[in-house]
This record gives structure tokens, sequence and C-alpha cells, in this order.
């Protein structure tokens, strides 16, 4: 297979999100204003697309992961196809650990790159072996930064561009150590898992750094194994080293970074808040009106339809009516920070028609919606 061109401008397109919208802001500058709380003219959508992106292209995960003209190619056909108001620039949840030395590779054709073999860190001299951190030459690092350069050329002044730096400290040192061994560690020796955890935290500043610099609008960051260790371990075992990584991410640049941690974090939410990230990506287990007030109207919310059972599996209406419900609850909350998302990375057979049907459903609420979002703001 050749190498895709990312400048190529004839991508086929359906009737798309864009096409409901009259001359205005850009989805760009809606998505920035919505995630600040400022009066818009419509809800935004932008659902959660990554191997989706490589599918709805023809191409093979690999091709996706291993070359940037086509990882790139592959969000822009998807952004000309649907137009949503953002897009996203990831790959799989092992970008980073593989800078930091773990080994990764394909479980087979079908599935994206992840972590093979082993644990690699196992004591103290281990974690003295892992390099600074270098975005220019470690691991796919420079692959992703090319792609996202490509996708910030042909589409950055249309459309919301968020970047994945992979994921937070906790989630780092599960891959670098095996999950079963953090949990062991974590009660007979943690500070073992917090020397492994400060790495993380420089390897994820300097890698959102860098997709910073590139031209993202938005930074991303997962730790999903938190939801294994209950609100106590997280609040004294995660949280500090995500609060470190957004503070210092904060310090140093201006696009908004969000926490996505996947499953039922409503435990967990205040907390989540507390980390002082700008956005919290929710899964749909999360119920979201308690997501509202649990987090408060300073945190903005992107989520959470089912990408599954709703997304994936339903018909067209059912996501229609699943999509104007969830934006009835966010009004009914008086919540007005929020991005109407699938919950978590859609399938990669999602029918294209429930796509439509959920942008559709946002795009229907404008008539009702620029008032109530401009009330008392």
């Amino acid at each position: 297979m050749l190498p895709a061109d990312p400048r190529r401008t004839d991508y086929p397109t359906g009737r798309s999100h864009a096409s409901s919208r009259v001359d205005g802001p850009s989805s760009k500058q809606l998505v920035g204003q919505a995630l600040t709380g400022q009066a818009v003219a419509r809800p935004v959508a932008g659902p959660l697309a990554v191997h989706y992106c490589a599918g709805l292209a023809g191409v093979s995960l690999r091709d996706y992961t291993l070359n940037p003209r086509c990882l790139a190619d592959c969000v822009i056909r998807y952004y000309e196809r649907f137009r949503p108001d953002a897009v996203w620039l990831s790959a799989d949840t092992w970008v980073t650990a593989q800078a930091m030395g773990a080994p990764v590779g394909f479980p087979n054709d079908r599935q994206p790159m992840a972590g093979i073999g082993g644990p690699c860190i196992r004591s103290a001299a281990d974690i003295d072996r892992i390099p600074p951190p270098d975005p220019a030459s470690q691991g796919r690092w420079p692959i992703m930064l090319e792609a996202l350069r490509y996708v910030v050329e042909a589409v950055g002044g249309e459309t919301f561009i968020v970047a994945c730096f992979d994921q937070y400290p906790f989630s780092l040192a599960c891959a670098m150590m095996g999950i079963e061994q953090v949990m062991v560690k974590l009660l007979d020796d943690r500070p073992l898992v917090e020397a492994l955890m400060q790495r993380g935290v420089e390897y994820a500043v300097a890698y959102a750094s860098a997709l910073a610099d590139a031209g993202a609008d938005m930074l991303s960051g997962g730790d999903s194994p938190v939801g294994l260790i209950g609100p106590r371990l997280y609040r004294s075992a995660a949280l500090p080293f995500e609060r470190r990584v957004i503070a210092e991410l904060k310090r140093r640049h201006s696009p908004p970074i969000s926490l996505h941690i996947c499953g039922n974090a409503t435990p967990i939410l205040p907390d989540m808040a507390a980390s002082e990230a700008d956005v919290l990506e929710l899964d749909h287990q999360v119920d979201a009106v308690t997501a509202c007030r649990s987090v408060g109207p300073d945190v903005a919310i992107w989520g959470n339809l089912d990408p599954v059972g709703l997304l994936a599996r339903a018909a067209p209406d059912e996501v229609r009516r699943a999509t104007s419900a969830l934006l009835s609850a966010f009004r009914t909350c008086g919540h007005k920070r929020f991005v109407i998302s699938s919950g978590c990375t859609l399938a990669i057979d999602t029918p294209a028609a429930n796509i439509e049907a959920m942008l559709d459903a946002v795009c229907s609420r404008r008539d009702d919606w620029a008032g109530w979002l401009s009330a008392g703001a």
C-alpha cells in the first residue's frame, strides 16, 4: 500500500455536520468557547474517533500506527466525511510507555499495538536506566508529532484538534511494571512505584509539551487503571502525580488539559475534578446529571454516549434520541461546559449512519440552544 497523502483534497464526503451550520464561528472556535462556558450558537460534538479513522480510510492498523502520513490522512478523511467539531490524534495507549523502553508489538492484524512480554521495571536500578525524555527521537513520538503537524496544516484552521499525550503516571507505571505488581508494590514498596511515576511525570510533560508546540488545541491523557484501586488509593497514590503533570503543563502552555478514565468513575468524580484538569472525559457508565453535580460548573465534561451498545449497535433513531437526552441532561443541570462525544473510542465497525445521527441531533438543537447558553453569560 502506498503511503496516504494528507494534502489530497478529493475525499468522498457525505452529509456533514458542517453542512448544517450557517456562517459564523468555526468549529475550532465553538469548541474553545464551549469548554470555557461561553455562550455558543449551538452545542458541539467531537466523538473519540481513533482506529475508526483507519477503518473508514480502508487502511491497516499497522499502517495507521507506523506511517505518519497515513495516520494524518485517516484523520483528515474522517473530518472531511463527517465534519465533527473536534478530531483526535492518537494511536494507542502504549506510545509513551514505548518511549520509556517498554517492548510493544501488534497482537494480530486487527488489534492496535500493545505491550508484549513481561514487565520491564522490577527494581530502582531499572528506573535509573530510563533515559531522559526526548520527543524528537524516542519510540513513536516523532511519528505522532509529524502526523499532528500534517493534520494541523490541513484542517487546523477549521476544527478543534485534540492530541493525546497518551497516559498519566499511574497508567505508565502499570504499563512498565505490570498492573499486578503495581498493586502489590503500592502496599509493600510505595517509594518504588512513586519513583517510577515521577519518571512518568517527566515523560508525560515532555510529550504533551511537544504536542502543544506542534499545534494541538487540547492535550488529553488517560489514567484508566486508577478505576481498579478505589477512591482512597486514587487520592493518595495516583492523583498527586496527575496534578504534577497538569500543573507543569499549565505553567508551560495554554491549551486545556483533559483527564480520561474509562469505566464507572462515579466514586472518584470529585477527586478527578481536584486534579485541576480543565476537561474530564467520562465513559457512558457515568450518569451525566451526577457528573455535573459532582464536578461543578467550572470543569468541562467531554462525553458520554455508549460507544458500543449505542453508537456501534443501535439504530440511528435510537442514537438521535440518546444524544438529545444527553443534551437535555446538561441543560437541566445548567452545565454549560461540555462537548457531546462517545464515552470512549469509537468501534471500528461503527455505522457511519450512527455518527451522522449523533451529529445531526446536536445540530438540530440550534434553535432552542443559543438563548439558554446566553442566559447568565
